[in-house]
């Protein structure tokens, strides 16, 4: 298990946990990100990444990609 920023870019990764507090968590949840779920790394643009997930794309910052765990 490693956070999102370390994925490998195009791969796609199985979310096996969100960390952070509850509001960071339910934040997470409303972009699509759950335990279970799908994502992959499109592209990383400084400190923020662009990821897939259910069929759309999403930028997240290396501070929330942290807290997803893959």
């Amino acid at each position: 298990m490693m956070p999102l920023i370390y994925a490998e870019t195009g791969q796609p990764q199985n979310i096996k946990k969100i960390g952070g507090s509850p509001e960071v968590k339910k934040h997470l949840e409303d972009l699509g990100f759950n335990v279970g779920g799908q994502v992959s790394v499109v592209s990383s643009l400084g400190e923020n990444l662009i990821v897939k997930v259910k069929e759309s794309r999403v930028a997240v910052s290396e501070e929330l990609a942290k807290k997803i765990m893959v």
